[in-house]
C-alpha cells in the first residue's frame, strides 16, 4: 500500500466529496429545462461569472486537449527557466477565477469574487492542508461549471480516453508529469489534493555514540504527502456532469438525475482506493486510466438501472 489506510481513505473521501460538491453546484446552474416542438428535452445552463467558450462538442474536445498540451509545455518552460513568480501569478489567477465561479453559485457575484480572492491569497501565500484541500474542492467545481455543459456524453468519454492515454505516457514514458508534480509540491503550488503526514522510517536509525558504554537510537521523522492531481478530479467530474445532463434530457427530474449521477464518483472513488491499496511506496502511477475505468463502470450501471 502506497500510504497507510487512514491517509488513503481520507484522500479518497476528499476525491468523492469534490465530485459531489461539483455535481451539486453544476446542477444549481441549470437555468432552464424545456421541451421543443419535436418533443426533445433541452437543458440550458446559466452563463458562469467569467463567461463560457462558445464551442461545439467536437470543438470543445479539441480545445481542451490543445490547452492541456500548451499549458503543460508552458509550465515546463517556467520550471526550466525558474520563472517562479510568473508561475505563481498564473496559478493565482487560475485559482481565483475557478473559485469565483463556484462560489458565485452560492452567493452574490461581488461577495464570491472578494471571498475567492482572500481564500486564494491564503492558499498560495499562507498555505496549510485545510485551506488547500477546501479550496481545491471548489476549484474543480468551478471548472465543471465552466466546461461540463460543453460536452455530450460521447465527447466526454472521448476526453477521458485521450487524457488517460496522455497520463499513462506522461508518467510511465516521458515522466514529465512526475517532474511537474515534484516542482509543484516543492514550490507549494500543487494543483490537486494533498495530505502531508509524518512517518517514521524504522529502517533509518541514527546511532549516537556517547562516552558511556551504550548507544542512544534516534528515529528520524520524515514528512510524506499523499497527492492526487487536479486533472484526476476535474475530468471525471466533467464526465459525471455530462451524464447528469443526459439523464435530464432522457426524462429524469433534475434531482433524480443528480442523485443517479453520483454512482459515477462512487465507483471512480472505489477504483482509486484499489489503486492506492495495490500501488507501491515511492512509485508514481497515472491515476486517470484507473479513474476513467471507474467512471465507465459507473456509467454502465446507470444505463442498466
Amino acid at each position: 500500500m502506497k500510504h497507510d489506510m487512514k491517509i488513503t481513505l481520507y484522500l479518497v473521501m476528499l476525491f468523492i466529496t469534490a465530485q459531489i460538491v461539483g455535481l451539486f453546484l453544476l446542477s444549481q446552474t441549470i437555468s432552464e429545462i424545456k421541451t421543443t416542438e419535436t418533443g426533445e428535452i433541452v437543458v440550458n445552463y446559466s452563463e458562469p461569472l467569467t463567461g463560457r467558450p462558445d464551442l461545439e462538442e467536437n470543438e470543445s474536445f479539441s480545445y481542451i486537449v490543445v490547452m492541456i498540451l500548451i499549458g503543460t509545455a508552458l509550465l515546463l518552460l517556467l520550471i526550466k527557466f525558474k520563472l517562479f513568480k510568473v508561475w505563481k501569478a498564473w496559478f493565482f489567477l487560475a485559482i481565483w477565477g475557478s473559485l469565483s465561479i463556484a462560489l458565485s453559485v452560492l452567493m452574490k457575484d461581488e461577495i464570491a469574487i472578494i471571498l475567492s480572492l482572500v481564500l486564494t491569497y491564503f492558499k498560495i501565500y499562507k498555505p496549510n492542508a485545510i485551506i488547500h484541500n477546501l479550496t481545491e474542492i471548489f476549484v474543480y467545481a468551478g471548472l465543471a461549471i465552466l466546461l461540463s455543459p460543453l460536452f455530450t456524453v460521447f465527447w466526454a468519454i472521448m476526453l477521458l480516453v485521450a487524457i488517460s492515454i496522455y497520463d499513462a505516457i506522461a508518467v510511465w514514458k516521458s515522466k514529465h508529469m512526475i517532474t511537474l508534480a515534484k516542482a509543484q509540491s516543492a514550490n507549494k503550488m500543487f494543483a490537486g489534493l494533498l495530505i502531508p503526514y509524518k512517518k517514521e522510517k524504522k529502517e533509518n536509525k541514527t546511532k549516537i555514540e556517547l562516552k558511556l558504554p551504550r548507544h542512544i537510537e534516534v528515529k528520524e521523522e520524515q514528512v510524506s504527502s499523499a497527492i492526487l492531481g487536479g486533472g484526476d478530479i476535474a475530468f471525471p467530474l466533467m464526465f459525471a456532469g455530462s451524464v447528469m445532463t443526459y439523464l435530464i434530457e432522457s426524462g429524469l427530474s433534475q434531482s433524480m438525475a443528480f442523485f443517479k449521477s453520483l454512482i459515477i464518483p462512487l465507483f471512480s472513488g472505489l477504483v482509486l482506493y484499489l489503486l492506492f491499496v495495490k500501488s507501491q511506496k515511492g512509485k508514481f502511477y497515472p491515476a486517470m486510466p484507473f479513474i476513467s475505468l471507474g467512471c465507465f463502470i459507473g456509467y454502465g450501471i446507470i444505463l442498466l438501472l
